[in-house]
């Protein structure tokens, strides 16, 4: 059994953001030498999210509208989170909706998708560095 475990770091300048990590994740795929076996990747923090989709940018534009229009920034005092001393807790509400992590088989030493199929990372609160594991496992 091989593996290989990476880390991704990201650190959007906005506060909002939608990233194509599919490369990045394939060439971790090349380099664990898997050729048969399954690719984890999940982002590691509470406000970013990881997920497969479409890479047209209408798509991403609808996201960001449709996840906007479900949980607004503003005003910021709607949201009990936001007592705390934060202003994201749309952030928290849109990871959830986005979701935490994908997981794609490998087949032939090669990421297994769908048609049209990437992989994204979704930023909520940008502003500061934050990881994404790459666990990748098989023979």
């Amino acid at each position: 059994m091989k593996s290989l475990t990476e880390y991704l770091t990201f650190h959007t300048k906005t506060r909002r953001a939608f990233i194509n990590i599919t490369q990045q994740v394939e060439g971790l795929v090349r380099k664990s030498g898997v050729k048969e076996g399954i690719c984890l990747v999940n982002a590691m923090h509470i406000t970013a999210s990881v997920y497969i989709n479409d890479n047209e940018q209408g798509l991403i534009q609808d996201y960001e509208e449709w996840l906007e229009e479900l949980a607004p920034h503003h005003p910021t005092d709607r949201y009990r989170h936001n007592l705390t001393g934060e202003d994201n807790g749309d952030a928290h509400l849109k990871r959830q909706i986005m979701g935490r992590e994908v997981i794609v088989a490998i087949t032939d030493g090669r990421l297994d998708f769908g048609p049209w199929e990437q992989i994204f990372y979704g930023e909520f609160d940008g502003g500061r560095p934050k990881r994404v594991l790459v666990k990748i496992i098989g023979k």
